[in-house]
């Protein structure tokens, strides 16, 4: 087995649900490989966005991109539908001026269907997420 981003809308990837949304700024930037496009905040938090994987995968390592985050929650899921979530992983982030902030989860043989990402609070009034990748193989379809 080959280790790919799955995150990639190229790998089939989506991102199913986004608690804001800004037409020039969709919520598929965040996975659409392209480091010139990010998904953006319409302010008040908590903000999250849930990415369906569309097959049962196992992460080694999520990278986020993002700017302003403050405090990031990241739930998974096994299921076939995006429902028993169980947290995952919560951060503090620094604030980095002027530039991206780049936090790298090395995970342990972490299975999962579904991630959700939680923006529990920001160092602004809005937020970015400009990419999001995870490392790791496909174990099996949905069935």
């Amino acid at each position: 087995m080959r280790k790919v981003d799955l995150c990639l809308s190229s790998e089939g990837t989506e991102v199913i649900l986004a608690t804001s949304s800004d037409e020039k700024h969709p919520p598929e930037n965040m996975i659409d490989g392209n480091p010139e496009t990010f998904w953006t905040t319409t302010g008040m938090f908590p903000q999250e966005f849930i990415i369906c994987f569309h097959k049962h995968v196992r992460i080694e390592k999520l990278v986020i991109q993002s700017y302003f985050v403050r405090t990031l929650r990241i739930e998974k899921s096994t299921s076939k539908e995006p429902v028993d979530f169980e947290q995952w992983i919560e951060r503090d982030l620094a604030h980095t001026e002027g530039q991206l902030q780049n936090e790298e989860i090395l995970a342990r043989d972490d299975h999962v269907t579904y991630l959700r990402f939680i923006i529990v609070s920001a160092f602004d009034h809005f937020a970015s997420v400009h990419s999001v990748s995870a490392e790791g193989v496909a174990i099996s379809n949905l069935s």
